[in-house]
């Protein structure tokens, strides 16, 4: 057997008294568990702080408080969004009835009656709002003047042609009867599903239907 050399680290430990060892031993421990303390509070530093961000900002962790289509929110409490109708409205005729019916509302000679002055559009809403949902079809007269119906009045409802929801035939309605000195009172959206959901129908209506209609 070979006899340790004076450097062997087993030749010092061997010379020293069990006492001694435990002690080595012991310090040598609470030197490790200095390090792990000092990144234990660091991460609860941090966790600490993550906490009171998310608090700060996560909107109570609600999906409304980002969801720019969703009611405003606020405080828990839920608020309906203000539309302006005639704003709206205004928006809707400039995307699908300004090429027909021109922004001045008096139409095209010959193929598209006039809004402006018109007594279908400052008339009964009801019949108003079956001719924007259903359609338009043959000859109709228009302040006086004739028009052969050549050309169709799509329909603008669910599963029509544009497929429009309730408060945008609504709005659109409310934009042209208090527009180009149009005087008529404002069109809502209930309205308009009532006629939808009460009158359903798949294919357009002519003047004299129209007009048939108290």
């Amino acid at each position: 057997m070979s006899t340790p050399s004076p450097s062997d680290p087993r030749h010092e430990a061997a010379s020293q008294s069990d006492e001694a060892l435990l002690a080595r031993h012991t310090s040598a421990q609470g030197s490790g568990l200095g390090t792990g303390s000092v990144v234990s509070v660091i991460f609860a530093f941090l966790l600490c702080f993550a906490g009171v961000y998310l608090e700060r900002t996560a909107g109570d962790y609600s999906a409304k408080t980002y969801n720019e289509d969703a009611r405003s929110y606020a405080g828990g409490s839920s608020k309906p969004k203000v539309v302006d109708m005639v704003a709206f409205g205004k928006k809707q005729y400039l995307l699908a009835c300004v090429t027909c019916h021109q922004p001045t509302g008096l139409g095209q000679a010959g193929m598209y009656p006039p809004l402006a002055g018109s007594e279908w559009v400052t008339g009964s809403e009801e019949r108003a709002i079956r001719i924007v949902l259903h359609g338009l079809s043959g000859p109709i007269t228009v302040a006086g003047q004739h028009y052969s119906g050549a050309i169709q009045m799509p329909n603008f409802g669910q599963g029509g042609s544009y497929n429009w929801r309730d408060d945008q035939i609504a709005a659109v309605l409310t934009y042209i009867r208090q527009e180009w000195g149009n005087k008529a009172p404002a069109v809502t959206t209930e309205k308009v599903t009532e006629l939808r959901t009460k009158f359903p129908r798949d294919k357009p209506w002519t003047a004299e239907e129209l007009l048939a209609i108290p």
